[in-house]
C-alpha cells in the first residue's frame, strides 16, 4: 500500500549458481508468490530481475509485468543471456499505478548488488569439446562460453544426404570434453536431439562415458525433454578428460586389431572383398571346411557399434586355439564354412556417421532395386556390390545381419515373414534358430521384435529379405539395444560391449542347433518339439 517498491530475492545456495535449466523452477516459484502477495485489487505489479554473465562479467536485467508470464532464459527476447550462467533471480513488487521511475531505479541498484554478490566470481570452469578423431561426431554450440556452470551445449552433425530416403540421418555422437572440472558437477545438453532420426528412442536412454576409452559406464542422470528437444545429462567427472558416446565406440583401429587377430589364426584366412569409396578394405574372415555356407555380416549402419563388439565375441570363440576351443565349435567348423564381415561400412564408421557410407548411402537399402533406383552399384554402394557378388559365387545356407536398434530395449530377431517363399520350412528354421538362441543366452528373447511384414510384402532392398528370397535359406536381422536390456537389466552398465561379445559367441550355439535342418529334405517342421516352435513376435516399444 506504500508508494514504494519491494524486492524479494531468490538466491542460490552459497558457492552455487542457478543455471538456465534450474532457473525455470525459480521463475515458477516467483509467479506463485506474485499470485499470493498481490491484493484483491491488483495493486502490486511484478518485475522479474535476473543477473547473468560469464565467470568475470555480470549483466543486470529487469523484465516488466507483461513479459513475466512468457519469460524464458535463452528465448529470442533474451539473447544476451542465452549463453551465460544465471547467478541470481529475483522478484520486484510495487504499486501497479506507479511507474518504476527514480525511486525504483535507486532501489533496483541495491537489488542488483545483492544479486551480483550471490554469484561471486567463481564457479564457471572453461571446458573444451572436440570430436576430431576416429568415429567422432559432435559440434559445440556455445564454444565462446562453454563452461561447466552454464552447461556444455552440443549438437550432432548430419550424415550426408541419402538419395533414396531423401533425408540426412543423425543420432550417433562421440566426443571428448576436457577442462579443470574434476569433482565439479557438470551438465551437458544435445540441443538438437529432437531432430535426430529416431527421437522416439530417447526415453530411458542413458549416455555412456569413459575416462580411459576401455571401460564404459552409463550416466544415469540422463534426461530427455520432449518439449525442448534436449537430451541432457549431468556428471561429476573423476578426471579432467572424459569421453561421451551414444554407445561404446568401436574404432577403425580396433577393427584393424580384430582383423590382425583373425589373420594370425591358423584356421582362418582374411580376404579383401573390395575397396570402399574412401579406399578402405572391406575385410572378410573365412573359417571352417563344412559344406554348409554361413554368412554373418555386421555394422551396415556404422553408428551401430554393438554389431562389431558382437563380431569380436563371435570370432574369438570361433577361432580360439585348439587347446581352448570347445567341442561344439570344433564340430561346427566341420559342418559349416563361415564367411564373416566384421564391418560393412568402415568409411561411415571412421567419419562418425549413424547409418550411411562416405557419400550418404544407407547400405541396408541397397540389396535390390527400389523402383527406378538401381542397387547395388559400384558408384554408390561398393560395400554391398562386392559382398553380394561373392555370396552369389559361394552360395548361402544361413545368414545373419547384425545391427543395433535405437528404440527397443531388447535383443531380438527380425525375420523373413514377408518374402514370397515364406512357408512351413522357413518358419520352422526361424523358430529353431530363434528359440535355441534364447535358450543359449538369456539376453536374447523371442516375444518382442518389429511387427512382421505382411505376406509377400517384404522389401527386397533390405538385406535379410533379399538373401532369404535369393537363396531360399534362413536369413534374419539380429538387433541389439543402445539402452539397457530389459530381459536382464543392469542400470550401471546397461547393454555393454562385454554382453555384445557374449551374445556373439552364443550365435554358434543357435547355429549348431539349426544346422542339421538347413537343407533337410524332410518335413522336419511337423515333428519339432514345442520349445522350438515358431513364435510370431509383437511390436516392442521404447520403454518395453
Amino acid at each position: 500500500r506504500k508508494q514504494a517498491w519491494r524486492f524479494f530475492a531468490f538466491l542460490p545456495h552459497e558457492g552455487c549458481v542457478v543455471t538456465a535449466a534450474s532457473a525455470s523452477i525459480i521463475i515458477s516459484h516467483a509467479r506463485s508468490c506474485v499470485r499470493r502477495l498481490r491484493p484483491a485489487g491488483g495493486l502490486l505489479a511484478p518485475l522479474l530481475a535476473v543477473v547473468a554473465g560469464s565467470a568475470t562479467t555480470r549483466a543486470f536485467s529487469l523484465h516488466p509485468p507483461a513479459r513475466l508470464g512468457s519469460f524464458r532464459l535463452g528465448s529470442s527476447a533474451d539473447q544476451s543471456f542465452s549463453r551465460r550462467e544465471v547467478v541470481g533471480v529475483g522478484l520486484a513488487l510495487g504499486p501497479s499505478f506507479l511507474s518504476p521511475s527514480s525511486t525504483f531505479a535507486a532501489q533496483s541498484k541495491k537489488f542488483e548488488s545483492v544479486l551480483r554478490m550471490s554469484g561471486g566470481s567463481g564457479g564457471a570452469v572453461p571446458v573444451s569439446v572436440t570430436a576430431a578423431f576416429d568415429a567422432g561426431n559432435i559440434e559445440c554450440v556455445n564454444a565462446d562460453d562453454c563452461t561447466s556452470a552454464l552447461g556444455i551445449q552440443v549438437k550432432i552433425k548430419d550424415d550426408p544426404f541419402t538419395e533414396l530416403e531423401k533425408k540426412n540421418h543423425k543420432q550417433w555422437f562421440y566426443f571428448r570434453a576436457a577442462g579443470n572440472f574434476r569433482g565439479i558437477k557438470s551438465q551437458f545438453s544435445i540441443v538438437n536431439a529432437g531432430g535426430v532420426s529416431y527421437p522416439e528412442a530417447w526415453p530411458e536412454s542413458t549416455v555412456v562415458y569413459s575416462y580411459d576409452r576401455k571401460e564404459w559406464k552409463r550416466c544415469r542422470e540422463t534426461t530427455w525433454t520432449e518439449s525442448s528437444g534436449h537430451l541432457t545429462w549431468s556428471l561429476t567427472p573423476e578426471a579432467d578428460v572424459v569421453w561421451f558416446a551414444y554407445f561404446a565406440p568401436y574404432s577403425l583401429e580396433q577393427h584393424n586389431d580384430l582383423v590382425a587377430m583373425c589373420a594370425s589364426s591358423p584356421i582362418a584366412k582374411v580376404e579383401e572383398l573390395g575397396k570402399t569409396l574412401d579406399g578402405r578394405a572391406i575385410d572378410m574372415v573365412v573359417a571352417g571346411s563344412g559344406p554348409l555356407k554361413c554368412w554373418v555380416i555386421h555394422r551396415q549402419h556404422p553408428g551401430e557399434t554393438q554389431a562389431e563388439w558382437f563380431a569380436e565375441g563371435l570370432l574369438q570363440r570361433l577361432l580360439a586355439p585348439a587347446c581352448e576351443r570347445d567341442g561344439l565349435v570344433s564340430a561346427l567348423l566341420k559342418q559349416m564354412t563361415f564367411y564373416i564381415v566384421p564391418n560393412m561400412c568402415p568409411d561411415g564408421a571412421f567419419r562418425g556417421h549413424l547409418r550411411t557410407n562416405a557419400i550418404g548411402t544407407n547400405l541396408n537399402r541397397e540389396w535390390g532395386d527400389t523402383g527406378d533406383y538401381k542397387a547395388p552399384t559400384l558408384e554408390r554402394s561398393p560395400e554391398v556390390y562386392y559382398t553380394l557378388q561373392r555370396m552369389d559365387r559361394e552360395g548361402c545356407d544361413a545368414f545373419v545381419d547384425v545391427h543395433g536398434d535405437e528404440t527397443l530395449p531388447y535383443n531380438f530377431i527380425s525375420g523373413m515373414e514377408g518374402v514370397k517363399n515364406w512357408g512351413p520350412r522357413l518358419q520352422g528354421l526361424q523358430g529353431l534358430f530363434t528359440s535355441s538362441y534364447a535358450r543359449a543366452n538369456s539376453d536374447m528373447q523371442v516375444a518382442k521384435s518389429y511387427d512382421p511384414d505382411a505376406p509377400n510384402e517384404a522389401n527386397l532392398a533390405i538385406c535379410s529379405n533379399q538373401i532369404a528370397a535369393r537363396f531360399d535359406c534362413l536369413a534374419v536381422t539380429l538387433e541389439q539395444p543402445y539402452k539397457d536390456c530389459l530381459t536382464n537389466p543392469e542400470p550401471e552398465c546397461g547393454w555393454s560391449p562385454a554382453r555384445c561379445q557374449k551374445l556373439g559367441a552364443s550365435l554358434l550355439d543357435a547355429m549348431a542347433h539349426t544346422a542339421p535342418f538347413l537343407r533337410s529334405k524332410d518335413a522336419f517342421w511337423d515333428t519339432l518339439p514345442k520349445a522350438d516352435a515358431y513364435v510370431r513376435p509383437t511390436e516392442g516399444t521404447a520403454t518395453g
